[in-house]
């Protein structure tokens, strides 16, 4: 077989890139900043500037960290213990995720007031497309992106870093630069090949760690030999996917950004009991699986939802999970009604003299909208209704769980 030449002294392969060009896009990645604490941080101006953490529950791990608290040392997933007996000057706050999501929610509302092409992809991520503001706003890309910045911090107090490119991969490949960078990095489209001649294969969103290791073995170390290859030998290797990513890498936008809302598969909510400590006894345990059904079924509410199926998660002191789920009769999005089921499922669980550490809820076979067929005489269904509607109000003017349910 011939030898394949570098993409930089192959025309035809090299035209590929100088030809998306004229029909390019322009595509941005907004990463907010350690994004947990910097919601703490923006809650409680007593937090900026200090070393602080987020962490996973009373007694678990830390999963944000301000750069205070990773120039001190503080690695990410160190058990709390740990971090506070060698770093007890830092601050440690236990994890909230509903403040996250009203935040994220922010953040999100000031992209669409940029573009309406915004792709949320998790809680502090969202793809934005750009093509064709400048006339707009006035302003080159990298000034908008600026804006963007500006506007965010401005109303949520959010730090993000945008990286901004022609392709969605190019896009996470800018904004982790970003990072490093002042904040906003941009990969245009002359920039691709000496950019991915310094990009690891491993830096590249999209190759994976099993990726990583195959292409490795066939001596391809950087971004600008894996896109040297040709197609056939990518797919040979890691299949269409692969191809795919190639040609994303090249500047040509084979994932586009969707701003088609996507509503959840399930809706969980877990975590440690809340004073910290383990627990036999059943009320506690119920007290907490109630706290949890309200905020599963808020949530469902949310995106006007009901499920049709409810488990029941617990876990031990030694990390032993029990877990089993009910299907439902009707759909249902009210507490109140599922609270029967979280009874019976706590009652084939619970074992008495068992220490535990956790609690969950799961909501699961959901469905969205008005697809129900209703009777026009399900009275019980609209007191309900108005019940759950009247909670939730509550909760929007004097905050969550200002008003909780029994059990």
């Amino acid at each position: 077989m011939p030898k394949e030449q570098p993409l930089m002294n192959n025309r035809k392969n090299s035209n590929i890139i100088y030809n998306v060009v004229m029909k390019k896009r322009i595509i941005a990645l907004v990463d907010c900043d350690s994004f947990f604490v910097s919601c703490e941080q923006a809650d409680d101006k007593g937090y900026k500037n200090t070393p602080t953490c987020v962490i996973s529950g009373r007694n678990g791990c830390v999963i944000s960290r301000s750069k205070e608290a990773k120039q001190l040392g503080i690695r990410m997933g160190m058990p709390m213990f740990m971090a506070k007996k060698e770093f007890p000057e830092a601050n440690y706050i236990v994890a909230n995720h509903d403040k996250y999501h009203e935040y994220s929610k922010r953040v999100m509302s000031c992209l669409n007031d940029f573009s309406p092409d915004v792709e949320v992809v998790s809680v502090d991520e969202a793809y934005i497309d750009l093509t064709g503001t400048r006339k707009l706003f006035g302003r080159n890309y990298i000034n908008i992106a600026k804006l963007i910045r500006e506007t965010i911090m401005q109303k949520t107090d959010i730090p993000v870093s945008i990286g901004i490119s022609v392709s969605k991969t190019l896009a996470k490949l800018a904004s982790d630069k970003a990072k490093r960078y002042g904040g906003i990095y941009s990969i245009g489209t002359h920039k691709i090949l000496s950019e991915l001649e310094t990009t690891g294969i491993d830096e590249i969103c999209g190759i994976g760690k099993a990726n990583s290791l195959t292409l490795r073995r066939y001596g391809v170390l950087t971004g600008y030999e894996f896109i040297s290859k040709t197609d056939e030998w990518i797919k040979s290797k890691l299949g269409i996917n692969g191809v795919e990513l190639r040609h994303e890498l090249l500047g040509e936008v084979i994932s586009k950004v969707d701003n088609r809302y996507e509503p959840p598969k399930s809706i969980q909510d877990t975590s440690t009991i809340c004073d910290g400590t383990f627990s036999d006894d059943l009320r506690v345990i119920k007290t907490e699986l109630a706290r949890h059904l309200h905020s599963t079924c808020a949530r469902l509410r949310s995106h006007n939802g009901k499920c049709g199926c409810i488990g029941v998660m617990l876990k031990t002191k030694d990390f032993m999970t029990y877990f089993d789920k009910q299907i439902l009769h009707k759909q249902v999005d009210f507490e109140l009604t599922l609270q029967k089921s979280v009874n019976e499922l706590l009652a084939k669980l619970y074992k008495p003299n068992v220490m535990y550490r956790s609690t969950g809820i799961v909501l699961e076979h959901l469905s969205f909208g008005n697809d129900e067929q209703l009777s026009l005489f399900d009275y019980e269904n609209q007191k309900d209704e108005r019940l759950s509607k009247c909670i939730d109000n509550i909760e929007k003017r004097f905050g969550k769980n200002s008003i909780r349910t029994g059990f």
